[in-house]
């Protein structure tokens, strides 16, 4: 009979969640997804010193609005001791695992006698220890070699000698890693196992656990580890990591999990911009690479402008008001949202990240004492540009893009000045920045009155 589908993906709650992850339980959920399997949540929060509940939620809450939703769970290992326990109880009774004594300071100290390598040495493997307070629980490891296959780096090999006698239990009776992950998988009838590289080194441990209990192993996938862009593996001290942090930048969802599905995989065709249902049905773990995958931001901004560029109008206004709303001056009532949505076409053109949108349109919404020229003393030949622009728009009854932008052409001409450089302080008068939405297009919303008084304050002050 065929195995059912069953993925998991099994973050621990130790801090934000980083980009890894992400990509980690996207692979997981498009597998699922394709095989008309379930998308498992599981949370390994043994680590009772650096788990927090905060970092669960983030979990939880970046994974919807990535929109990988899971079928089961959340479940949760601190909610599991005594399942572990019993499994380790039963290794125990098959002769298959035996208590030790020995203290860290003891096993190094024969590591450093011997002039071996560290670790432990098997020393109570014989010793027929009954179980006590604060022994720990080893597992015997067999002589030979223990095999991993693994669809994304082969057929890996491990001797049996560089694996020690590892701990299942930890003296105060706490189940390891390795034990946890190997019950939980077994219970939750797991068929793949895809996760980062990191964990490629304890995958024979499981492998061991597998074969001691007589259960077939899943299909094990290790991930390429995500790197920067000195090529050094990604760090939550060093690098920007959080999915919130990103969220928080105006990255849109469907942006970022198009990027991060790229991170070690292709398509082919060097297609880059791919809808879920693509992803889906395209996606295979046996095209997933072995090297490295630079996580590049700034590639990652190209995804997302492409994306916000996508948007419908009425969407990207919507994405936009949480950023708008952490603003004192927004009061979204029908003048703010009018004026918003007549310039969020030429807003959408531009940005890269929803959270640029406030600098594009908060002149529009605040006072003109409010806004600061960005680095710019205005000169006499910017002052003189001024006044005479302010003389063409001034008497002019028809205050629309076309005709402002005929004055503005027309003084160019005049002045003998190439428009980009005529622009400059026209846009800072009125806009306090040096690039935004066009010039034409921001006056037409401004309104005469409020642009004509800018333009006057910013000859009357120099600036």
């Amino acid at each position: 009979m065929t195995q059912e589908i069953r993925l998991r993906f099994a973050p621990s709650p130790t801090g934000y969640f980083h980009v890894g992850g992400a990509r980690t339980a996207l692979y997981n959920w498009l597998i699922a997804k394709q095989q008309g399997g379930s998308f498992i949540l599981r949370i390994d929060d043994t680590d009772e010193q650096r788990n927090r509940q905060e970092w669960t939620d983030g979990i939880i809450s970046a994974l919807a609005w990535l929109e990988i939703d899971f079928d089961e769970g959340p479940y949760f290992q601190s909610r599991r001791k005594d399942r572990y326990f019993q499994k380790a109880r039963e290794l125990y009774e098959k002769g298959l695992a035996y208590y030790c004594n020995c203290t860290r300071d003891e096993i190094d100290e024969r590591a450093k006698l011997r002039g071996g390598p560290p670790g432990y040495d098997g020393f109570c493997r014989d010793r027929a220890l009954t179980p006590e307070p604060g022994f720990a629980l080893r597992f015997k490891v067999p002589p030979g070699e223990t095999v991993v296959n693994d669809v994304v780096r082969g057929t890996v090999t491990f001797a049996n000698s560089t694996i020690e006698d590892f701990v299942l239990l930890k003296g105060n009776g706490a189940a390891l890693y390795v034990l946890a992950n190997f019950v939980d998988d077994v219970d939750l009838n797991i068929s793949h196992v895809i996760r980062a590289e990191e964990h490629l080194p304890t995958t024979p441990k499981a492998v061991l656990l597998y074969e001691a209990l007589g259960v077939d192993s899943p299909i094990f996938a290790h991930l390429p580890v995500l790197v920067n862009e000195k090529r050094v593996k990604l760090s939550k001290r060093r690098d920007r990591v959080a999915v919130e942090d990103f969220r928080d930048q105006g990255f849109l969802p469907e942006a970022m999990v198009n990027y991060l599905a790229l991170l070690g995989w292709s398509p082919g065709d060097d297609v880059e911009f791919l809808d879920r249902e693509e992803m889906i049905e395209l996606f295979d773990l046996t095209k997933v690479s072995k090297s490295p995958a630079f996580f590049d931001v700034v590639k990652m901004k190209h995804f997302n402008k492409h994306y916000i560029a996508s948007l419908t109008l009425d969407d990207f206004v919507n994405r936009c008001l949480r950023f708008l709303e952490a603003n004192s001056w927004w009061s979204g009532d029908g003048i703010q949202t009018a004026n918003f949505r007549a310039i969020a076409p030429y807003v959408q053109e531009r940005i890269a990240l929803l959270s640029e949108v406030v600098e594009m349109v908060d002149f529009l919404f605040v006072d003109p004492a409010q806004l600061s020229l960005e680095a710019y003393i205005l000169s006499e030949a910017d002052l003189e540009a001024l006044s005479r622009f302010l003389v063409k728009v001034e008497a002019e009854e028809d205050f629309a893009r076309d005709v402002l932008e005929g004055h503005f052409r027309s003084l160019g001409e005049e002045l003998g000045l190439v428009l980009r450089k005529l622009q400059a302080p026209i846009r800072l008068s009125l806009t306090g920045r040096k690039v935004g939405p066009p010039l034409f297009v921001a006056m037409e919303i401004l309104g005469k009155e409020r642009s004509l008084d800018r333009i006057r304050n910013a000859i009357a002050t120099g600036h």
